[in-house]
């Protein structure tokens, strides 16, 4: 599409490589969905426990706005979270948004970790596209910044950059074994804390494996 022309052209990515760099993203992340049975159901559960949590009183928007100032008082910005969306968001939304989060950190780490090592033997370039476009999301303008944290397009993007350290410290403690549990059940998902916090991941999941 016109983005990827757009990158092509601003970056001088070769347009192959980029192209097939893109693709095995895209590639990687259908694996996810197909190669592990119960994902996709999973995913539309989670989606429809967000829905059907969607309630219009009035009360639950003050409830959300005391929330908003707790949060400035304690020194945290409220948009840090998942933008207006997770600041207005009732309680149990909020728990099903962080298990979204961590299902979403873990795929996009995922993916970003196998298309690194996958297009270092096939794409020349994969290592500077990966590069490129880590910086081109850490320098966006200020304004840009500020309709990113509206919108919760920045925790999106630190979806990306929390999966592979989760990714990597997992694997570094206990090879990619240990990570393939992950997959075997719903159970075994980290959530956005541990997403945060692998060691305590690990410590919970880690003895299910040594069993």
């Amino acid at each position: 599409g016109p983005n990827v022309i757009g990158l092509e052209k601003r970056f001088a990515f070769p347009p192959r490589e980029f192209r097939h760099w893109l693709a095995l993203h895209e590639v990687t992340h259908r694996a996810q969905f197909t190669g592990v049975p119960w994902m996709r159901e999973h995913f539309l559960s989670l989606v429809g426990q967000t829905v059907d949590a969607v309630d219009p009183d009035p009360k639950r928007f003050l409830d959300a706005l005391g929330r908003i100032a707790g949060d400035v008082r304690g020194g945290k910005n409220p948009l840090d979270d998942g933008g207006i969306m997770a600041v207005l968001a009732s309680p149990e939304q909020r728990a099903v948004l962080d298990q979204v989060a961590g299902l979403m950190s873990l795929l996009e780490g995922h993916g970003d970790v196998t298309m690194d090592r996958a297009g270092a033997d096939q794409i020349p370039s994969a290592e500077r596209f990966g590069a490129v476009l880590r910086q081109r999301r850490e320098n966006a303008n200020p304004l840009a910044k500020v309709l990113q944290k509206l919108i919760g397009l920045e925790a999106k993007m630190k979806q990306y950059e929390q999966g592979e350290r989760f990714i990597e410290a997992v694997e570094r403690e206990g090879g990619t074994e240990l990570l393939d549990h992950a997959w075997i059940d719903p159970a075994n998902l980290p959530t956005i804390a541990e997403i945060r916090d692998p060691e305590a991941w690990i410590a919970r999941v880690a003895p299910t494996v040594a069993a």
